[in-house]
């Protein structure tokens, strides 16, 4: 029996997949696995390249899309032919270091009640990323909205984003405990086989952002427990970047599209005014602080909010 299904997808990220996967097999110890790489149309010869990896992972199998067809259902495509006892969705920007992989199967193994489990991810440069939170609440939003830069904020109410990349208290410090937490980033989902079977599948209405969010709601829902493990951390590249404004718009999309469908029609009404208030403040300070792409970007915030 394979132990883990190590699901990557693939996007014109050719030289870091293949550098996640070295590093998979150069580190992972005791473990039966295989790696499903999910391509999403990349034009920059990924496929190719990853399929020189075959010598070196005897289970490594690629599924080839025409085009981008998103997060969500990209990783659906790796879910229907898994074979584990457990299913990672790794992305293809990160490195493992030590036995990560085997030592948190045997710790999940050692805790059946636990669903979904992340570990502490970090930048390039070892500084800590956000990992997860808390289910976005209205309160929780109104707070990172407006007053979550505020010291202490968070210890009132449980935030949905801990961490606070542009602020001066960044929160980074949530990180270093374990946590029973809400959701956790798809960039390091680990998943019991028992929670694919009683949730299923990603929702593909999610193109990027959120979906993981959705997805713990939903394992919560049948009585699984989502858990941060800061014992064990990886690295991930693509979280060092202070300057990119790429998930802002995606994000706002997805916080609509959860609660769309999970809340009442009159709270959908309520958080769409609370992002748009959000966005409208961010138009002012990260028009000074950070210049006029920034502006852009939350003036079309403004607009789909």
């Amino acid at each position: 029996m394979i132990d883990l299904s190590i699901i990557v997808v693939s996007y014109n990220t050719c030289k870091l997949t293949s550098e996640c996967i070295r590093s998979v097999v150069d580190n992972t110890k005791k473990t039966k696995y295989e790696v499903l790489v999910v391509d999403n149309g990349s034009t920059d010869g990924s496929v190719k390249t990853i399929s020189a990896l075959k010598s070196r992972v005897t289970n490594l199998h690629i599924i080839k899309n025409k085009k981008n067809l998103g997060f969500a259902k990209a990783n659906n495509q790796g879910l229907a032919i898994a074979k584990g006892r457990y299913i990672l969705l790794l992305n293809s920007d990160t490195v493992i270091h030590d036995n990560v992989l085997g030592e948190m199967i045997g710790w999940m193994d050692k805790h059946e009640s636990t669903g979904i489990a992340s570990c502490a991810l970090r930048n390039t440069d070892g500084s800590m990323q956000g990992t997860g939170g808390y289910f976005p609440t209205l309160i929780s939003v109104f707070s990172w909205m407006t007053i979550q830069d505020l010291p202490f904020v968070d210890r009132l109410i449980k935030p949905f984003h801990p961490m606070r990349q542009k602020s001066f208290a960044k929160g980074d410090a949530f990180y270093t405990k374990e946590r029973d937490l809400d959701w956790v980033t798809g960039a390091f989902f680990l998943i019991r086989r028992g929670v694919f079977e009683d949730v299923g599948y990603f929702d593909e209405d999610y193109f990027m952002y959120t979906e993981e969010t959705d997805y713990c709601y939903r394992a919560k829902r049948k009585g699984w427990k989502v858990k941060y493990l800061p014992k064990w951390s990886i690295a991930h590249h693509g979280g060092a970047s202070g300057e990119s404004w790429s998930h802002v718009i995606p994000e706002y999309k997805g916080i609509k599209l959860f609660y769309k469908k999970h809340f009442p029609s009159w709270q959908y009404l309520v958080l769409r005014l609370l992002l748009k208030v959000g966005a409208l403040g961010r138009i002012f300070l990260f028009g000074l602080l950070e210049g006029k792409e920034a502006v852009k970007v939350y003036a079309k915030a403004f607009k789909i909010a």
